[in-house]
């Protein structure tokens, strides 16, 4: 298991390279000029000039691209130019917020569907069956802000069952001790059942929006790949030895039906960090998504660039995560 690590992140670090060019060209190419931005509108054009010495603006693209790998050698992101802070810290602190938003929306997606393609797998035509196309015909057919608006208007504006859609917590609680930095977790830990609850009901309505959004490709994949193994000869075989069904479904047909399923948690992974941006837009969550936003608004270079290079090192974890749970699920396979 730990040469398949080794290589796997040997293997990473071209990518990341490319990553870190691609990123720098491209917050390059963003339009407008960030030393007018931050000199004022009233700025004079020396004004504008000094405040782009000052900031390095004035040197060549090469000089200021190994410059900037220099600085990442040492562990340093750079300086929001928008708040004055060092990018790592800030997205330290962020990171925390987006994780717990996207893996609690990921497991409530994985916990509706699996179940339910793998009931729509055992009983293809039934109404079980059209229930799951319908849910993921839906889920494909809204876009993330539509959901996330008519949730919050239905069950805060009208019904007024969730809270107010401004952050992670409640305004008149403080932040739990900080130790993971997910308050679910950071809550139980410190036993602080009320801050828990609050953490939770704030969650509620964009882990749902989140959910909605990637429970189809989940469940159809899920429907699919247990469909082709419930037909192979292997299954076939078992139930003629007379194993129950529920061995024979959970034990043989389940275990090698979650290949294509655990790739497709792979992609959808990246399809939620994405959506995430609108959806802490819409619920005003301060999670890395909308500190990016807020960045690339201001031509703010080093946020943008941070946020793209921890979404790169994000990917290659949970690639190599992937790679393990294959070693797992079939240990026959060589990776």
């Amino acid at each position: 298991m730990l040469p398949l690590i080794a290589r796997r992140l040997l293997a990473a670090l071209p990518n990341l390279l490319g990553v870190i060019v691609i990123t720098f060209v491209l917050t390059r190419a963003i339009p407008g000029d960030p030393a007018a931005y931050f000199a004022g509108g009233a700025a004079t054009q020396e004004a504008v000039e000094q405040v782009r010495r000052q900031l390095g603006l004035d040197r060549p693209l090469v000089e200021q691209f190994f410059g900037y790998v220099a600085s990442l050698a040492r562990g340093d992101l750079g300086l929001s130019l928008t708040t004055g802070q060092p990018v790592l810290q800030e997205l330290l602190a962020r990171l925390p917020a987006s994780l717990e938003l996207v893996l609690m929306a990921l497991l409530l997606a994985c916990a509706i569907a699996i179940p339910l393609g793998v009931a729509a797998a055992v009983r293809p035509g039934s109404w079980i069956d059209q229930l799951a196309r319908l849910i993921t015909t839906a889920g494909v057919s809204l876009p993330t802000f539509f959901t996330g608006l008519l949730l919050a208007y239905v069950f805060y504006f009208l019904l007024g069952w969730a809270p107010a859609p401004l952050g992670r917590l409640d305004p008149m609680f403080s932040p739990p001790p900080t130790i993971t930095g997910l308050y679910l977790i950071d809550a139980a830990l410190v036993g602080d059942g009320a801050m828990w609850w609050a953490s939770l009901r704030q969650l509620i309505l964009p882990v749902l929006t989140m959910a909605i959004f990637v429970l189809a490709p989940i469940a159809r994949m899920t429907r699919a790949s247990m469909l082709s193994v419930l037909s192979s000869d292997f299954v076939r075989t078992a139930r003629a030895s007379g194993l129950s069904a529920t061995t024979v479904l959970v034990r043989y047909a389940l275990r090698n039906a979650l290949l294509p399923v655990v790739t497709t948690l792979g992609m959808v992974f990246g399809f939620m960090i994405g959506s995430s941006v609108i959806v802490e837009k819409v619920f005003g969550w301060p999670g890395v998504g909308s500190y990016a936003i807020d960045a690339l608004t201001a031509s703010d270079y080093a946020p943008v660039q941070g946020f793209v290079l921890a979404m790169g090192i994000l990917f290659v974890l949970l690639n190599l995560l992937i790679d393990v749970l294959y070693v797992v699920i079939d240990p026959r396979i060589e990776i």
